[in-house]
């Protein structure tokens, strides 16, 4: 097994140019691997890059211009909430690079197909006539079944070389993953040539070590490993060996720097130059120290941290539309569940989580067994105080299950006919139809994540602030298919789609200002709406869903 000093010596051996390089997306993402891929590759644009999703340390791959084409579900940023990324306004014109974009479930489907040595995968999620559908002629096939139905057949994804980060591996290259899994090893199998994988410890031998129940992917896909320390940051490791080594948590200091940083072209240069270019491994690890950005171990935070009702105004018109929105969206989350017995409720990144995660506090304590689902394998009924992103490692460590992309997106969803799918979303048209690629000036927002996956195949509400920029008649482009879109909440009411396909305003919360027609002509720009005969008003907001929300997503609390 070769064993580099550092990534730097393993990209060098390994990479070729015009390589199909996969960076695989477990929670721990193999970030000091690719930001030496970068640097390596600086300028060539020879490589084409297949993850998951582009965000935090993945611009260095846009920065540096080694990429020719990246296959990927995801591109903007996830923290400090889901936005577009200024570096990918133009990426309809191949500019940084040319994009293939997928859903995620799709994604892995592909990568699962090409590990068991077959030509094509099977999928329910609904390409054709989205935006996910196009130019992929040669990549994706409809086959019409016996009995009248049709299923869609997609190409086995086969990158030349994958890259990982794990917990630890020994010097034979048996590697230990970090759990939840998000796409799991299957890349390490469906790779023509093998894995190249950081890790944070190098142990003698994995069955002395009484690890082999732990290994994810075996020597024999193995082509080299080195020792990197931290080196998924600025994302987190989330140990299963803590004897041997220490989780850390997502550096949000250091992943709002790079956000603030790509705001400019000119600032984006900097920040690559400092983080990626200048140095190796070890020089950027001396910086994260010397900066004081070093993820810190797991620590929840006291439960008595979170304030009181005494503290936290609760007057409907200091809160804030998006207050306003998640509040009345986990109102809705929890009579579909009493009233369907939704066992898994798949929460979509943004306003939408926020809301499930409100829902699943208020039924916890109404004894209901219901759990939340993140697509990347996070499954419970716990939420970390304080720590609002989606796919924190503080809220892996309350689960109930951690598992992987197809376990959550395809068995406890796609198969799961008691599932729950709650979305956020840019646009949605007056089918439910949703957008989330590109704006109406054709610049690019950030792409699909799971939505496609969910919307295709299990009964969604879209939670999201209603404005006319966002509730369109007609959208710019389809992500995700309406079919099963029914339910749709706003700040101020919910919309329920009835038997015509038309969406109703079925809820109102009346804030003594503007009765339910202003409200539409102000907010909403669909063709076909209408307001119910027996609207039923919502209740003022509490104090306690107030305090509940706050405690979340840290605002006005003493966390």
């Amino acid at each position: 097994m070769f064993i580099a000093d550092d990534p730097d010596e393993l990209i060098e051996k390994f990479v070729r140019p015009s390589d199909h390089v996969h960076l695989a997306a477990t929670l721990s993402r193999p970030n000091a691997l690719q930001r030496s891929l970068a640097r390596v590759f600086y300028g060539q644009r020879s490589l084409t890059v297949s993850t998951a999703a582009i965000h935090a340390s993945a611009h260095a791959l846009a920065l540096s211009g080694c990429c020719s084409k990246v296959i990927t579900c995801f591109i903007g940023d996830t923290h400090p909430s889901p936005r577009p990324n200024p570096l990918y306004e133009n990426l309809r014109k191949d500019d940084p690079y040319e994009v293939e974009l997928w859903s995620l479930l799709t994604y892995t489907q592909r990568l699962i197909a090409g590990a068991l040595g077959q030509p094509f995968a099977v999928t329910s999620s609904h390409l054709r006539g989205t935006y996910l559908g196009e130019n992929k002629d040669r990549l994706i096939y409809d086959v019409s079944l016996g009995d009248g139905g049709q299923v869609t057949l997609m190409r086995s994804l086969r990158p030349d070389i994958a890259f990982y980060h794990g917990v630890c591996a020994d010097r034979n290259g048996n590697i230990v993953l970090a759990h939840p899994y998000g796409e799991g090893a299957w890349a390490a199998f469906s790779s023509k040539r093998g894995v190249i994988a950081s890790v944070e410890r190098i142990i003698d031998d994995v069955e002395d070590s009484g690890l082999a129940g732990h290994v994810s992917i075996p020597a024999n896909r193995v082509l080299g490993i080195c020792q990197a320390k931290m080196g998924a940051h600025p994302n987190s490791l989330n140990s299963t060996l803590d004897s041997i080594v220490d989780s850390y948590t997502d550096d949000y200091a250091h992943l709002e720097e790079i956000v603030k940083a790509c705001k400019s072209q000119e600032s984006a240069e900097k920040w690559f130059k400092e983080w990626v270019l200048d140095g190796n491994y070890s020089n950027y690890l001396r910086k994260v120290l010397l900066s004081q950005r070093k993820s810190t171990p797991f620590e929840p935070p006291p439960s008595d941290r979170v304030g009181t009702s005494s503290s936290l105004s609760t007057n409907h018109l200091e809160l804030s539309s998006i207050e306003k929105t998640i509040i009345l969206g986990a109102r809705e989350i929890v009579r579909k569940v009493k009233k369907n017995n939704h066992d898994l409720i798949l929460a979509g990144i943004g306003s939408s989580h926020i809301a499930t995660w409100l829902a699943i506090r208020q039924l916890s304590t109404e004894g209901c067994s219901a759990v939340y689902g993140a697509e990347l394998g996070i499954v419970g009924n716990k939420i970390a105080d304080c720590d609002k992103f989606l796919f924190s490692q503080q809220h892996s460590r309350k689960a109930q299950y951690l598992a992987g992309i197809p376990e959550v997106l395809g068995g406890l969803v796609a198969a799961n006919p008691n599932a729950l799918g709650v979305l956020s979303t840019a646009e949605i048209d007056d089918s439910g139809n949703l957008n989330t690629t590109l704006d109406m000036n054709g610049k690019w927002i950030t792409g699909c994540g799971g939505a496609n996956d969910i919307a295709s195949t299990t009964e969604c509400i879209v939670v999201g602030v209603a404005s006319k920029r966002r509730f369109v008649e007609h959208s710019t482009c389809i992500t995700s298919p309406g079919n099963n879109v029914r339910t749709v909440v706003t700040q101020f009411g919910v919309f329920r789609k009835n038997s015509d396909g038309v969406f109703v305003l079925r809820t109102y919360f009346d804030d003594g200002v503007v009765s339910p027609i202003e409200k539409l002509y102000d907010f909403v720009n669909w063709g076909k709406v209408k307001i119910s005969d027996d609207i039923e008003i919502e209740s003022p907001i509490s104090p306690e869903e107030v305090i509940q929300l706050r405690a979340i997503i840290n605002e006005e609390s003493q966390c």
